[in-house]
């Protein structure tokens, strides 16, 4: 699969016409990988609640959808306005409420 398009400065990929923010650059590898898969398995539990009619199925997994998007910097604080802190902090206390310990910790 090909990369998506992006804006000139990197920030967003343009799909379908559309602008999305783009993945924090500054995530390790494995970290965004564990996050995309999080993000992967909550966004098909969505669509299972909703298939179901499970409400609260849908709404704990879209609870699970934005952990991991605002962990991989593509929702809340643009990652270009936070230090390389905030951004470690973000994508770890993702990791530890979608129930991963992040890297380095005991």
């Amino acid at each position: 699969m090909s990369e998506p398009e992006r804006t000139p400065d990197g920030r967003y990929i343009v799909v379908r016409g559309r602008r999305w923010r783009a993945t924090d650059p500054a995530i390790p590898d494995d970290v965004r990988s564990a996050l995309q898969q999080h993000l992967g398995k909550a966004r098909a539990e969505v669509g299972a609640g909703r298939r179901t009619g499970d409400d609260e199925r849908v709404a704990a997994a879209r609870t699970r959808v934005s952990a991991a998007k605002h962990g991989l910097g593509e929702r809340g604080t643009p990652w270009w306005d936070l230090d390389d802190d905030a951004r470690r902090e973000r994508w770890e206390s993702a990791l530890h409420d979608l129930g991963d310990r992040p890297a380095g910790s005991s």
